[in-house]
């Protein structure tokens, strides 16, 4: 089933906060990278319970934060830059929060994940978008965290060429047609 994003405002005329932006791209993130989850899985990839699924889920949502800052870069001053990605990530928090603890049960997992976005942010921080979309190494580190998550197993060896030659593309070219919708 194809996976149909709505990313044009209900009323145009009314001017959108960067917060409210942020809120809606957290929101498209989070759809694009439960696809690619389910993506997957319907690949015969196989998860070995529902906390690893999560955390595939959340470094596809880490891939998407970089995408956006670097598309917000072309379009939004510095200061309007770090607030945009301040309130998606902060929105991205909650989704993971939420939809975890229905999973999975009482506990913290806003933080974990906050921590491994820092962690993630510094190593993507070399890793660019050109005119086509992210580069090979931008993709090829996206692969590479998804690879370790599913483990070595041999239903999971070649996870990093899906990741890499279909999901990643297809997450990127999804998720920035909305952002651009967005600023529309």
């Amino acid at each position: 089933m194809a996976l149909r994003i709505k990313s044009h405002w209900w009323n145009d005329e009314h001017e959108r906060s960067l917060d409210e932006i942020g809120g809606a791209l957290a929101f498209i993130a989070w759809r694009i990278a439960v696809d690619k989850a389910i993506a997957l899985h319907c690949e015969r990839f196989v998860y070995r319970d529902d906390a690893q699924r999560l955390t595939v889920i959340q470094e596809y949502l880490i891939f998407l934060i970089q995408i956006a800052d670097r598309l917000s870069h072309e379009q939004l001053d510095d200061a309007e830059r770090r607030a945009l990605i301040t309130a998606f990530a902060k929105k991205l928090v909650v989704h993971v929060q939420d939809n975890s603890q229905d999973l999975l049960g009482a506990g913290d997992y806003g933080s974990p994940f906050l921590d491994r976005l820092n962690a993630r942010s510094e190593e993507y921080a070399d890793f660019q978008l050109d005119d086509e979309g992210p580069t090979y190494p931008f993709l090829r580190h996206l692969g590479f965290e998804i690879q370790q998550l599913m483990g070595q197993e041999e239903e999971n060896r070649w996870v990093i060429d899906q990741v890499m030659d279909k999901d990643g593309w297809d997450a990127y070219k999804r998720f920035a047609k909305a952002f651009q919708d967005l600023f529309e």
